[in-house]
């Protein structure tokens, strides 16, 4: 009976109708192999040892003639078993008789007790034989059975929270039994479909199909190779087990990373509403209310009352800009749809360019970039936005407490550059935090939705760099990128 058909659940027109075998082939004790090299030990040795008992027949009485005989049965039985040594013992006896019974060279016996000695020894050569054999098959199970173990031991200790388990489920089970294929195969819509296959055979040239095992309703395990055995069948239901479990663990994980991925853009949903409901009221109200009092006609405005109020206009135009800019920049990082040009560009240059784009920078930046620095590969619109929003981070929150210090240096393949500042700085525990979106270690500050530092490090691996928050010797935050050197040619 197949392993399928004692499964009742399962309808029967979804199995293959390929059988176990119940019984074993012939011999399993001995390899054919073995059968052929005792054969071949039997068809050498027997007559060399008879040409060399004849030539030593005057010293040699006939007992011990026979028990060499018996020697080379024995060892003939040892290497191929019961099968070879039984017609090696039937062939010895007949040479016994033949070259050294008298009368000799003849199959006649001249005594009775000469008949009996010969039968006697055709008996115990096939005793001993029958004892190695069963020795040999002895040994063999032992050993199946350690192996058997071994394999469901490690059944056992399989670590299943791996993702690759289930293939190295498939991939024991193919070496287990020597089989071409292993395959595991779900029910998807009424039809059988691969989950994961261990081995390959060429189409249309695939080994029998030796195994078929049902796991519950939606899937199967199908081994193609040689022939099993009915005490196989403890170890493969044992490994049909392990393969459901790795693939119910993988389904698992596969739900658990979908469930974390939606969580992450829920609670990014949150904070982007929530950010954009409070930190775009902020510059709107502005703007609303600049513009509302330069339009009331019953109030006179002084040149410098209309000059401030226009300034704080474009103040809160300048903010809402930023605000929308990192909004579309963190959606294009997001959406890996950012275009990146890289080329050689000059650091001093760019450093120039940023702190002229920075309000009142010029006055606290003091900057230390050699002017023979090596070219760098990247997008030169890109790298001066992450500048001026390091600058800018700089000098509002440590631009009171010192100079904000640019340097740079360069290795083999890359630049470094460092923005420093003196302020109250970050602790260690919150300086992975801050690339976060829409983080906001001070709270108390709502110029911005927290996507600076998120959407700067995103510009800089998009060029192939790094971005990383240090302490600054003394107290401080320190901004350390990296950049690769332009390609020369």
């Amino acid at each position: 009976m197949s392993i399928s058909a004692r499964i009742e659940h399962v309808r029967a027109q979804d199995l293959l109708d390929e059988p176990v075998p119940t019984t074993r082939a012939p011999g399993p004790g001995f390899s054919r192999r073995r059968r052929l090299t005792a054969i071949a030990v039997a068809a050498g040795g027997l007559p060399l040892l008879t040409l060399l008992l004849i030539a030593t027949r005057d010293t040699l009485s006939l007992e011990g003639q026979v028990l060499l005989y018996l020697l080379a049965v024995v060892v003939v039985a040892l290497v191929g078993g019961l099968v070879v040594a039984l017609p090696a013992a039937v062939v010895a006896a007949l040479l016994i008789n033949y070259y050294f019974v008298a009368p000799r060279h003849t199959l006649d016996v001249a005594h009775a007790d000469q008949v009996v000695a010969l039968l006697v020894f055709v008996a115990v050569a096939a005793i001993v034989s029958g004892a190695v054999e069963i020795a040999a098959r002895r040994a063999r199970a032992a050993e199946q059975a350690r192996e058997q173990a071994e394999t469901l031991s490690g059944l056992t200790g399989t670590d299943h929270e791996d993702q690759q388990s289930l293939h190295e489920v498939l991939r024991k089970a193919r070496d287990t039994f020597a089989m071409e294929t292993v395959t595991l195969k779900l029910r998807e819509g009424g039809e059988w479909v691969d989950v994961d296959t261990s081995g390959w055979a060429a189409p249309g040239k695939e080994a029998p199909m030796r195994f078929d095992v049902p796991i519950g309703r939606r899937l199967r395990m199908i081994g193609r190779g040689p022939a099993l055995f009915a005490e196989d069948q403890r170890v493969l239901l044992a490994f049909a087990g392990a393969a459901e479990a790795a693939y119910e663990n993988r389904e698992l994980t596969e739900q658990v990373r979908q469930a974390r991925g939606v969580a992450a853009a829920d609670r990014q949903r949150t904070a982007l509403l929530g950010a954009v409901g409070h930190d775009l009221r902020t510059p709107l109200t502005g703007i609303k209310a600049s513009v509302s009092t330069l339009r009331q006609t019953d109030v006179a405005w002084s040149d410098a009352e209309r000059d401030e109020l226009l300034a704080t206009i474009e103040e809160a135009a300048d903010r809402l800009e930023a605000i929308v800019r990192n909004l579309l920049d963190a959606s294009r990082l997001q959406a890996g749809a950012l275009s990146v040009q890289p080329q050689p560009v000059s650091l001093d240059e760019l450093v120039s360019a940023a702190i002229l784009a920075v309000p009142d920078a010029a006055a606290h930046v003091r900057v230390d970039v050699p002017d023979d620095l090596p070219l760098l590969q990247a997008d030169p619109g890109l790298l001066e936005r992450v500048l001026v929003n390091l600058l800018d981070n700089a000098l509002r929150h440590g631009g009171e407490h010192g100079p904000i210090e640019v340097t740079a240096f360069a290795g083999d393949e890359a630049a470094k550059v460092e923005i420093a500042d003196h302020g109250a700085g970050v602790s260690a525990e919150q300086r992975e935090r801050l690339f976060e979106p829409f983080q906001r270690l001070d709270d108390t500050r709502t110029d911005g939705v927290g996507l600076g530092l998120s959407v700067s490090r995103g510009f800089m691996e998009a060029m192939d760099g790094a971005m990383a928050a240090d302490r600054t010797p003394g107290g401080g935050l320190t901004m350390r990128l990296r950049l690769p050197l332009a390609r020369v040619p």
